[in-house]
């Protein structure tokens, strides 16, 4: 993965004047356009649409402080077709316009190119397993919550805390299949992982197809394939969090797996009364490298 992400870099080093094609560096680079925007943004700490935004722009500001070249050439030659959208795609980085930079010589944010290094970690073993599950649905309450890294979600928390305690029961009662149990699924997430972005979050339970899914129930269809299932047990939801991260940055460099589009499940098999500390299950759709 390490050699592949350098790839990549190259890549869009070699085409930043071009529309940015991640489905074409995907194919470059030997993988699918799903695990390549999951792996660099966790590990870059950037969306690839944002690295490739910053490169643009710290080698378009060379040109514009050259002054060999008038801005609407110089917007031209970076992929922009008019001189207003280069102009607000640079101050968004740079944060002043790009006479402003003509004129005074910057200030800019420059972005320096990646280059990935593998370090010596895992000093801690995951436990995780690998199973193959048929087709199964997974039914319940869904909602439309912003994605949130770190700490609580409290889009989340409104959405659980709004059913009533019966509900809960209910749909512990209606599930059927693994993953068992109450589970948090995360649907439609933005393929770059972005802080805030929107996604599909569902309170609800893995249900076969032999299962009468009431009509007030919300449902989302899972296709057959291969999961991986990090299990970790601490304070929630810190403890989950990191097991998520740890999944970018540890395990999949060195196992021959990658994601492929699909919910993520967590599935919560104990916890405290006040949810201070659980026990659970990270289920990941996976497909062999």
């Amino acid at each position: 993965m390490i050699a592949w992400l350098n790839r990549l870099v190259d890549l869009v080093e070699e085409s930043l004047t071009e529309d940015l094609d991640v489905t074409r560096l995907a194919a470059a680079v030997g993988t699918t356009e799903h695990h390549l925007r999951r792996m660099f943004s966790s590990l870059a700490g950037m969306p690839l649409s944002e690295y490739v935004r910053r490169r643009r722009m710290t080698v378009a500001a060379a040109d514009v402080v050259s002054g060999s070249q008038d801005l609407l050439g110089i917007a031209v030659r970076h992929g922009y077709g008019s001189a207003e959208a280069f102009g607000r795609a640079f101050q968004a980085v740079h944060g002043v316009t790009p006479g402003q930079a003509r004129r005074d010589g910057g200030p800019f944010r420059t972005q320096p190119r990646l280059r990935f290094r593998l370090t010596v970690e895992g000093e801690h073993p995951m436990d995780v397993r690998l199973v193959s599950r048929p087709a199964f649905r997974l039914a319940g309450h869904a909602a439309r919550v912003p994605l949130r890294h770190e700490g609580v979600n409290p889009a989340i928390q409104e959405h659980v805390a709004a059913l009533a305690p019966q509900e809960h029961l209910r749909l512990k009662a209606l599930g059927d299949a693994e993953p068992h149990g109450l589970l948090a699924v995360s649907a439609d997430l933005d393929p770059d992982r972005r802080e805030g972005s929107p996604l599909t979050y569902l309170h609800g339970v893995a249900v076969s197809d032999a299962v009468e899914v009431p009509g007030d129930l919300d449902v989302i269809p899972v296709e057959a394939g291969s999961w991986a299932v990090f299990r970790a047990a601490g304070p929630y939801p810190e403890t989950l969090q990191t097991v998520w991260a740890a999944t970018a940055t540890e395990w999949f460099p060195s196992n021959p797996w990658r994601l492929r589009p699909g919910p993520e499940v967590v599935a919560v098999l104990e916890r405290a009364d006040d949810f201070s500390t659980a026990t659970v299950e990270l289920w990941l759709p996976v497909e062999p490298a």
